[in-house]
């Protein structure tokens, strides 16, 4: 097997195989990013409609497509929706797996963020709501000005959280050829017939994205909490 100096040379430097890595964390963060984008427009126009129906009673039609949305979304593996997606959906076109991938991601958490964002809306006190309108806004103009400032400002961290649960279901880009972070070290087992050093590289770098991240979302949430005194 030889000495663990040997196996990182044969793994990493040896025909600059830590290209595999890099190339796949920068494809790696590109889909979270951009997935995480999709995911809080949609999650956000989901919210509202659903808490602008409970709260009003309309938007009947478009209340009942959302929660088809949500059972749907939430009720399957994203896998198997990244699977779909590439090869149902776009299975006779010639579309970037990027593309792909953001897509799906977007699209799944969109549905988790809609929750998230719909329990933000719907904790602001319904007072809010009226102390608007009493000084003659419409009922978008509460929404916008009023209501979903505080309740993002209440949702934040939560999107902080699922930014990290996202970033870390990308790691299953490689069932569609998408050479991300974890492919990548899968490359790199092909090639030199070790399992351990590019798997566990592929853990240390997920590891300290996810410390990374999460320290950052707790300096935010110390941040709000400051900022409510």
């Amino acid at each position: 097997m030889g000495s663990i100096q040997e196996r990182f040379y044969q793994n990493f430097i040896q025909d600059d195989r830590w290209r595999y890595l890099w190339d796949g964390l920068y494809v790696t963060l590109e889909v979270t990013l951009l997935a995480t984008l999709i995911g809080i427009l949609l999650g956000f126009i989901v919210a509202i409609i659903r808490s602008t129906h409970d709260r009003t009673g309309k938007f009947r039609i478009l209340n009942a497509l959302c929660q088809v949305y949500l059972t749907v979304i939430r009720g399957t593996p994203v896998v198997v929706q990244l699977l779909i997606i590439y090869f149902v959906i776009f299975g006779s076109m010639n579309v970037s797996k990027v593309l792909v991938a953001v897509l799906a991601f977007g699209v799944n958490s969109g549905a988790y963020v809609a929750e998230i964002c719909r329990a933000g809306i719907m904790s602001i006190d319904i007072g809010q709501m009226e102390a608007g309108r009493s000084i003659g806004f419409s009922y978008a103009q509460t929404m916008w000005y009023i209501v979903l400032p505080q309740a993002f400002k209440n949702v934040l961290p939560a999107l902080g959280n699922e930014f990290i649960v996202l970033l870390k279901e990308t790691s299953i880009s490689g069932y569609i050829a998408l050479q991300d972070l974890t492919k990548g070290g899968d490359i790199i087992r092909s090639r030199t017939y070790d399992a351990f050093m590019p798997l566990i590289g592929v853990a240390l770098v997920y590891l300290a994205l996810v410390l990374g991240f999460s320290k950052l979302v707790s300096m935010l949430e110390r941040r709000l909490n400051q900022s409510e005194r």
